[in-house]
């Protein structure tokens, strides 16, 4: 099961994360995606929160990632976290209009 936010900034991607935090997920749950490479990476580390690596993704997804549009590697990165394509496609499309989306996810 997994809860998705859709967020503007980082401001609002902070308040979202310890709402979450106090719904009982950690940090090691917790993901954030943002269409720039450049911004996820700098929110994830200011944030303390995950990137979607190998260990979600598998090295064969990861490694293709390499040869992927942004777009194709967003939506592949959050199907690895249990979206279904529909809905990753759906998510991939806020993050082409500048939105960042913090992903939840309890893993069994």
């Amino acid at each position: 099961m997994e809860t998705i936010r859709i967020v503007e900034n980082g401001v609002q991607a902070k308040k979202e994360i310890d709402q979450l935090m106090m719904q009982g997920y950690t940090k090691d749950d917790i993901y954030l995606l943002a269409h720039d490479k450049d911004r996820s990476e700098d929110l994830t580390d200011a944030l303390d929160v995950n990137d979607i690596s190998v260990q979600e993704q598998g090295v064969l997804d990861s490694l293709a990632n390499v040869f992927r549009s942004r777009g194709d590697e967003l939506r592949t990165k959050l199907e690895s976290l249990g979206l279904s394509s529909d809905d990753a496609e759906r998510y991939e499309e806020e993050l082409d209009l500048g939105k960042v989306v913090v992903v939840a996810t309890k893993s069994a």
